[in-house]
């Protein structure tokens, strides 16, 4: 509760003190919309005489993820105190994995929905769980790859989001001026004083003569037909595409969608909107730009111009494995959609320091509690299993990042947790309470070793993610630093040991 929805409950309830809450201190994870937390701290001194009975007894997930969900929430101070516990087995120890990067983190857990999947599970009982919305892209993209639907619960797939459709339709009138839906869309977004009145009189113009919207903003612009505030308005939004338009056809294709974006007013017009919500539509506006600077086009669109293969992929990615409602596919949220929900297996992706807990929390105690209060939500979702992984890389807002583990993780004890893959600078350097890996790389055929570095003659230095089958079939997967994670024959591979 707000502080206005304390105040009016305390009123209804008068003198009498007849008034029944229940409430969990540990899953107060909306202070950016105004709950206070200290309204259910403070509930026995404002109600002295009040009896509480504590709910401790769990029936939802395993011993070893409520032991895992306890140390965390125990860093907390000023909690009521609770300690969940079950009558249940411990069950799978929590598996950390340590990914190479987004692109490995995303591999890696298609990979265990796969199994699951194989062992009889079902995809729905699988759940993905970001702090950020710009997360869920490259996640998204994998399990495209792998032909697996999903459902983003609670919110848009990434390319279905406004934010992202007003670029792309920027972009799609630079390709193609003749574009009528881009030209809609974006031509007052921004808003830059150009109305409904004004639009009615382009569609009339267009169908009377038969000319697209911008052949018809054109013509009408000439002839002076519209008041000078409207004319004004509609020649500066054309001279704005105009201008967008590179003249060196080799430009970067990150480069124009950034430009887009500042020229565009698109960065400036998110940035006025300082709530939660409008700092996501700015992550997910880099994440735009991420994904244009390492787009690389499919076997289909080899031949197209860069921005027409990188508007194809997006077309496609917008329309491909949205799964209907009944459909059996794998659950996509962000931390804060997952409360009151549960699944058999649970994947807490980017547990990292920056990304979670957030940057912007680091040096504000009380909202580094709730990244914590966030955190126990999460893990708490998991009914069988938990998956936490974090990057040793992350090209985050425009660059590489190095990250270091998320300080939850270390909040976590060590007998719970079993790691996939460790840290190589968290061992070594002593300063983990991780324990040694517990699964290491096996010599095969290939002569490769997952971690291995190395380079191929088209797509350039990767790392070494798997290897498989022998022979003339043998395969590595390699994700490469530019190009992604791609499956490559061996044989023809021709790569180069770095």
């Amino acid at each position: 509760t707000n502080a206005i929805q304390y105040a009016w409950l305390r009123l209804l309830a008068g003198n009498t003190g007849h008034l029944f809450i229940v409430g969990d201190d540990d899953q107060s994870i909306y202070g950016w919309r105004g709950a206070k937390i200290e309204n259910i701290q403070k509930f026995h001194k404002d109600y002295a005489d009040a009896s509480s009975i504590r709910l401790e007894q769990n029936y939802r997930s395993t011993g070893n993820i409520l032991a895992a969900a306890n140390a965390v929430i125990a860093n907390n101070s000023e909690r009521l105190g609770k300690e969940l516990w079950t009558e249940d087995a411990d069950g799978d120890l929590i598996q950390l994995y340590n990914a190479y990067n987004e692109r490995d983190e995303a591999s890696y857990l298609v990979q265990q929905v796969k199994t699951w999947v194989e062992q009889g599970g079902k995809r729905a009982e699988n759940a993905v769980l970001y702090r950020s919305n710009a997360q869920s892209r490259i996640i998204e993209e994998a399990l495209m790859q792998a032909n697996m639907p999903y459902r983003v619960y609670g919110g848009l797939r990434f390319f279905d989001r406004a934010e992202i459709k007003d670029v792309l339709s920027y972009l799609r009138l630079v390709a193609n001026r003749n574009d009528d839906a881009a030209f809609e869309r974006v031509v007052n977004t921004p808003t830059r004083g150009i109305g409904a009145a004004t639009l009615t009189q382009l569609r009339q113009h267009a169908r009377e003569n038969n000319q697209t919207m911008w052949q018809a903003a054109v013509d009408l612009i000439n002839a002076k037909f519209f008041a000078a505030r409207a004319g004004n308005a509609l020649l500066g939004f054309l001279t704005l595409i105009d201008s967008l338009t590179p003249e060196d056809p080799d430009m970067p294709l990150h480069e124009l969608t950034s430009l887009v974006i500042e020229e565009g007013g698109l960065r400036l017009h998110h940035e006025k909107d300082t709530s939660e919500k409008g700092q996501g539509r700015i992550e997910n506006l880099d994440e735009l730009i991420n994904a244009t600077r390492t787009f690389e086009p499919s076997d289909e669109t080899v031949d197209m111009p860069l921005l027409d293969a990188f508007l194809s992929h997006a077309a496609l990615e917008a329309g491909e494995n949205q799964a209907d409602q009944w459909e059996d596919c794998v659950q996509l949220m962000t931390l804060h959609s997952a409360k009151g929900l549960e699944f058999p297996v649970v994947f807490m992706v980017g547990m990292e320091e920056g990304l979670f807990p957030s940057q912007k929390t680091s040096d504000d105690p009380s909202r580094l509690a709730e990244e914590r209060r966030l955190c126990y939500v999460g893990m708490t979702r998991a009914r069988e299993k938990l998956y936490l992984l974090n990057t040793e890389s992350r090209f985050l807002y425009g660059q590489t990042m190095m990250p270091t583990p998320s300080r939850f993780l270390k909040e976590i004890p060590v007998e719970r947790i079993e790691e996939v893959r460790a840290r190589k600078t968290m061992i070594s350097s002593g300063s983990s309470s991780f324990a040694a890996p517990k699964h290491t790389a096996k010599t095969n055929e290939t002569g490769l070793n997952p971690g291995q570095a190395v380079h191929h003659q088209k797509f350039g230095p990767g790392i070494v993610i798997d290897t498989e089958g022998s022979g003339k079939s043998a395969r590595v997967q390699v994700n490469f630093k530019h190009a992604g994670s791609k499956w490559l024959v061996l044989a023809y591979a021709n790569l180069e040991i770095v």
